[in-house]
């Protein structure tokens, strides 16, 4: 076996806000197992700030695993791959890739086909008081359902008065509102915000206060009357038993599963089966991954939820909607329409992906 990566810089097509910061381009690294005449490709979706990996010494890392992973019968030692769990689900998404047909399509099911779609929310970035509510319109008129508005970067009460625009058109059974401060609240003010944006009838409200701060959020999910999804939360926490430490500590109303950060699909499903058990609700978001990366998680999505072995509970929107983000993206087969993420069969997963001989 061989193997060759590559970063590559990915630009948005705006000043993306968050309470982190403003985002203008993301940088992926690539990899391509090659074996036996077949290729499987893999992406590995580093964010700087919130992912584990030391993004600067990233590229010795990922050589140094695929070194060793390809001398040693395609061996990888799990321990050490989950301090680097972006590499973890690009290694897992090449595996794969190769063991198949190496087209990119890693699941047999409707949503390839284009028979079936996944419904996702619209994503509503921080930013001035007109560009949200831009976003916030362009959205609903789109055909959404759910939309998911990110807070915590301009005056609270500017983004009360957002909520309250979309609540004065819009019913709670017509828009599913939910909104994502990315830890932005501080633990001695949450609760007194979550009272005044639950009056907003939200869906639910993502990583209120910072990670990391279990007892807090432990006291928050419990006072809350507005449901809590730990999102970052998660990240950097390995193993069955730390896992249900924290689900057993916080008990959440939701959690939030991004395969990128959290070591792929089988680190994940175990999330998703300790959820389960203890009657946590979830949904899967992507990590501003490229639409390669987008596309194996959308397809691992439709498998695990929305396929006939799927549980009903979980056929919510999913944050999948991130594929027109950036100017440079890869074209492929995922498409949005009327608030729904499609597969058009007939246009290939790599139509114009050309980082690799």
């Amino acid at each position: 076996m061989n193997y060759q990566t590559t970063p590559y810089d990915l630009d948005f097509k705006f000043n993306a806000g968050t309470s982190r910061g403003i985002l203008r381009q993301k940088r992926s690294w690539f990899l391509q197992l090659q074996k036996e005449g077949k290729k499987g490709v893999g992406e590995c979706g580093i964010l700087k700030g919130l992912s584990i990996e030391n993004f600067d010494n990233f590229d010795q890392n990922i050589n140094s695993v695929l070194r060793n992973y390809v001398s040693d019968n395609q061996v990888f030692d799990e321990i050490a791959l989950d301090e680097l769990p972006s590499l973890k689900f690009g290694l897992e998404m090449a595996t794969k890739d190769l063991e198949l047909n190496g087209d990119g399509i890693l699941f047999n099911h409707s949503f390839v086909k284009g028979e079936k779609s996944i419904p996702i929310n619209g994503l509503v970035w921080m930013g001035e008081y007109q560009f949200m509510f831009n976003q916030i319109k362009e959205k609903i008129d789109s055909g959404y359902s759910c939309i998911k508005i990110k807070i915590g970067a301009i005056d609270f009460d500017k983004e009360l008065s957002l909520l309250k625009y979309i609540r004065s058109e819009f019913k709670q059974n017509e828009i599913e509102i939910r909104v994502d401060a990315n830890g932005a609240f501080l633990p001695e003010n949450a609760l007194e915000k979550l009272k005044m944006l639950s009056s907003y009838n939200l869906h639910s409200i993502e990583q209120p206060i910072k990670q990391g701060q279990w007892n807090e959020m432990a006291i928050l999910c419990d006072s809350s009357p507005l449901p809590i999804a730990l999102d970052e939360e998660l990240i950097g926490v390995t193993g069955i038993s730390k896992k249900k430490q924290l689900l057993d500590t916080i008990s959440p109303q939701y959690i939030i599963l991004k395969p990128s950060l959290l070591g792929g699909y089988a680190s994940s499903e175990e999330w998703i089966r300790l959820a389960d058990n203890h009657q946590i609700g979830y949904w899967i978001t992507s990590a501003l991954e490229s639409n390669i990366g987008l596309s194996a998680i959308a397809q691992w999505t439709y498998d695990l939820i929305f396929s006939n072995k799927g549980k009903n509970s979980n056929q919510i929107p999913q944050g999948l909607g991130t594929g027109q983000l950036y100017h440079n993206n890869f074209e492929g087969p995922l498409y949005i329409k009327s608030g729904a993420l499609h597969f058009d069969p007939e246009v290939p997963v790599y139509k114009n992906f050309k980082l690799f001989r």
